[in-house]
């Protein structure tokens, strides 16, 4: 069961339907085209298309007669095909009760289908459906599209939904009209086998005619009135006939050669029927005609056969023709006369392939000829040129006396798949465009590489070649990307961009929309620019180009124009439309936005990385002690962050040592991050504070000055005594405020890893929290590491694994000089590239002088 299928809607004569509600006439009919529709391919190919052109969930084509029958789908589930259910769950009747298209947007909140159970429930959100009328007037069922979710319905849609909508009337009417021609056949041949065949004699020396009583019967004589003349044949043919059949038979006799005629007799009451007749003419020993011998049948039901699909196809909104085993036209509907151009005296009998020449080695005749060869059905789409200049949907199928064809011009729903083709298209271009100019905001590539890919992405869509232009600080425009769709004129191109500027005369359309601010659109490009370029490389290089049309337009953004960029195109191709310059447009725009955008963020960052460079001061170099400082800003979308170090001397001598990190990424992080170094500085600078103190008495700050402030930090001072200094050994002292450990890397060259009992508060959290410190004792030779959170963490490194990284490259790397080592470092964790800020203070306990 189908969400469309249970939807509840009315009948045509009240909400729930049932037998009494459609005549005989409409059952019989519904039901004779559910009998050839249900799963078929053509018909299967429409809803395909419906739900490729109109991007939603479902198509499903319903038959209705006493219930609802899905006869085919797209996107149903298990079993859909083929279900049958009462009228009263099938909001398909809905539309067709209501003779017109049925639009619901949101069928939660429409009153004609929102206490509906599919609504109810959820499955279904938004439909649409077009009625399918056969050609005598007759509603009998409806093509929809649906989806789960509230959706707009344009009027494209609906005129879409309705073009499809009546090549599946046609379809299912084309296909109830060649079961029922065949059936006829076969009825009609069966009667003739069963029922006999009348013969006759006439002998053409004395002028006997003598007839079986199958003939005598079907003439209306009676055995003893029927005198056995050639004149009651006569008297028995139709008066529009008997000339005709008279002059058939002299030729034959003339000829001495073979009967095959069809005419009309009149019965003595009046009744008129038709009749086969085929003979054979025998001739004596000198080659005179002397007795004519054959047979004669009815054919009055096959012709009434044949007159009522003729009166269907007739009717039909589709063109129908039917071809002899010769490819000559046998019979032409009057749809086709019209969609052919031609009248049907012109096209009967005449050969397919000489009245309409365009078609021979085209798509037409390779289906036309595999559908008789392979004895199979053929359907396809194909292009008949002027002066025709059409697309067709075409369904060929062979019969016993050839082939049959109907045919629809899709030239209007070709063109909306086109355009709705070229919108996906388009629609994926600009947000192709959009994230090749990404990387350049994210720093990842130069603007320059960023245009080049921008430059490929455009050719072929919107031109065969495209150069985009950038203008430098100082207003000089520059070439700077190109690209052609042909690899061979790549380096046209790129010779040409390199050239083409100091050729340009000021009104070039280039330089116009420049100083304009305005999109040109040129047709003939040549006459243009072309005729004006000077003799030599430029306009040789434009020549060999080629182009016929082109779009340029500006790159601007905020007021600033920034380049501009130019799509060329060839003669083969017709001059940009107004889709084109709309989609040219979009893309200069995101382009413009993206590099103003960049500029401006590197503005923002060189001012905060100069803020926070001119507070990051170099380190004091006490005697025996070695200390370097490294700060790295992120290399790529993090903007500067508030990483700070320090290293100065407290008045008695010891050294202190200071890492930290403000939360944030901004000139707002980098300003926090001064102030926060300047009131540390001035803390820790009077002798007798330690480092937890100094936390201790800088959180307090931070909270009482109002600051708003977080940050992690980390503070240890390397002190000494007398006897210590003697035996060569230094004390750490450290404290740490939700900060990553110090690494001691000592002498012997163990790895120990500064970590108190318990990680405390980060600052500007709680100011009475308890700061401690730790003390250890470490001998001459030792290097103390300190660091920031983005060497050892990022979204491609976790904490625990960025930190086991660390301790494996001090291992390798602790032997190297100290500068030589904090460089390894940053180049061994983070070798992409450093995704946060980095800032390291490595100090390095040289031995005492012997």
């Amino acid at each position: 069961m189908t969400a469309a299928d249970r939807s509840g809607a009315v009948s045509p004569a009240g909400r729930t339907g049932g037998p009494g509600t459609l005549d005989a006439a409409r059952l019989e009919l519904v039901r004779r085209l559910a009998g050839t529709a249900i799963g078929a391919r053509n018909l299967q190919r429409l809803t395909d298309l419906a739900v490729r052109l109109l991007e939603c969930e479902t198509a499903q084509i319903s038959l209705l007669g006493e219930v609802q029958t899905a006869v085919v789908g797209t996107g149903l589930p298990a079993g859909g095909v083929g279900a049958q259910l009462p009228l009263g769950d099938s909001l398909c009747a809905v539309a067709v009760a209501g003779g017109a298209p049925l639009v619901v947007e949101d069928a939660a909140t429409d009153a004609r289908v929102r206490d509906r159970e599919p609504v109810r429930s959820g499955d279904i959100g938004a439909y649409l459906g077009i009625p399918l009328v056969v050609p005598d007037g007759q509603p009998v069922g409806a093509l929809c599209v649906y989806g789960r979710a509230a959706r707009p319905w344009s009027d494209r849609d609906v005129a879409v939904l309705r073009q499809l909508a009546d090549s599946v009337a046609t379809e299912l009417q084309l296909s109830a009209v060649t079961a029922e021609y065949e059936g006829d056949r076969l009825r009609f041949e069966l009667a003739i086998d069963a029922a006999g065949i009348g013969t006759f004699d006439w002998d053409l020396v004395d002028g006997r005619l003598v007839w079986d009583d199958r003939l005598v019967e079907l003439f209306g004589f009676e055995r003893d009135g029927f005198d056995e003349s050639f004149d009651s044949f006569v008297g028995r043919l139709h008066p529009e006939d008997r000339r005709r059949t008279v002059e058939a038979v002299q030729a034959v006799i003339e000829g001495r050669g073979t009967l095959d005629v069809e005419y009309r007799i009149q019965l003595p009451s009046g009744e008129t029927r038709w009749v086969q007749g085929r003979g054979r003419v025998v001739v004596d020993d000198e080659g005179r005609p002397v007795r004519m011998i054959g047979a004669a049948y009815d054919t009055t039901p096959q012709r009434e056969g044949d007159a009522r699909v003729a009166r269907v196809l007739e009717a039909m909104n589709a063109a129908f023709f039917s071809l002899d085993r010769d490819w000559r036209f046998s019979y032409v509907n009057a749809e086709a006369e019209r969609v052919l151009g031609t009248s049907r005296e012109a096209l009967l009998g005449g050969v397919l392939w000489e009245l309409f020449p365009a078609a021979v080695g085209s798509d037409f005749e390779r289906h036309y000829r595999a559908a008789l060869e392979l004895s199979e059905e053929r359907m396809f789409e194909a292009y008949y040129p002027a002066p025709l200049d059409a697309w067709y949907e075409v369904r060929a199928w062979p019969t016993p006396d050839g082939l049959s064809v109907s045919f629809l011009d899709v030239t209007e729903r070709r063109s909306a798949e086109e355009q709705a083709r070229r919108s996906t298209v388009r629609v994926a271009l600009v947000a192709q465009v959009t994230t090749a100019m990404s990387a350049a905001l994210d720093g990842v590539v130069a603007e320059e590489q960023a245009l080049q890919r921008v430059a490929e992405l455009l050719v072929p869509e919107l031109g065969d070649w495209a150069i985009l232009s950038l203008v430098d600080e100082d207003g000089r425009m520059r070439d700077v990307a190109s690209w052609h769709r042909d690899p061979a004129q790549r380096g046209t191109v790129a010779r040409y961009a390199s050239v083409r500027l100091a050729g340009l005369q000021p009104d070039a359309p280039v330089l116009r929309a420049l100083a304009s601010g305005q999109v040109f659109v040129v047709p003939d490009i040549e006459a243009t620019v072309g005729r004006t370029l000077p003799a030599g490389e430029v306009r040789d290089t434009f020549r060999a180009l080629a182009p016929r049309s082109a779009i340029t337009l500006p790159l601007a953004a905020r007021g600033r124009t920034l380049g501009a960029l130019s799509v060329y195109r060839p003669a083969e191709r017709p001059v940009p439309d107004d889709e084109d310059v709309t989609t040219a447009h979009d893309v200069a725009g995101r382009v413009a936005l993206a590099l103003d955008n960049a500029r401006l963020y590197q503005q923002q960052r060189r001012l905060a990385e100069g803020l926070q460079r001119s507070l990051l001061t170099a380190p004091p170099q006490p005697d025996r002690t070695e200390i370097v400082v490294r700060y790295h800003p992120a290399m790529a979308a993090a903007e500067v962050g508030g990483d700070w170090y320090d290293a100065f001397l407290q008045p008695s001598g010891a050294t202190m040592l200071v890492i930290g990190d403000v939360v944030g990424h901004d000139t707002e992080a980098a300003a926090a991050m001064g102030q926060l170094r300047g009131m540390l500085r001035g803390v820790a600078y009077r002798d007798g504070i330690g480092p937890a103190g100094v936390l201790r008495d800088l959180d307090a700050a931070v909270q009482g000055l109002g600051m708003g402030t977080l940050a992690t930090a980390a503070i240890m001072r390397i002190e000494q005594t007398a006897a210590e200094r003697a035996a060569g050994l230094n004390r750490l002292r450290w404290s740490n405020a939700g900060h990553p450990p110090p690494l001691v890397v000592h002498a012997d060259g163990r790895i120990e890893v500064l970590a108190g009992e318990r990680a405390e508060l980060m600052l500007g959290v709680d100011a009475t929290t308890r700061r401690t410190e730790t003390e250890t004792t470490v001998a001459r030779g030792a290097t103390v590491l300190l660091y920031t959170d983005g060497l050892v963490e990022g979204r491609d490194l976790s904490l625990d694994e960025g930190t086991a990284r660390l301790l494996a490259a001090l291992r390798e790397l602790a032997d190297r000089p100290l500068p030589e080592l904090c460089d390894a470092l940053l180049e061994r964790l983070r070798p992409e590239g450093l995704q946060d800020d980095v800032a390291l203070v490595a100090l390095r306990l040289h031995p005492q002088d012997g």
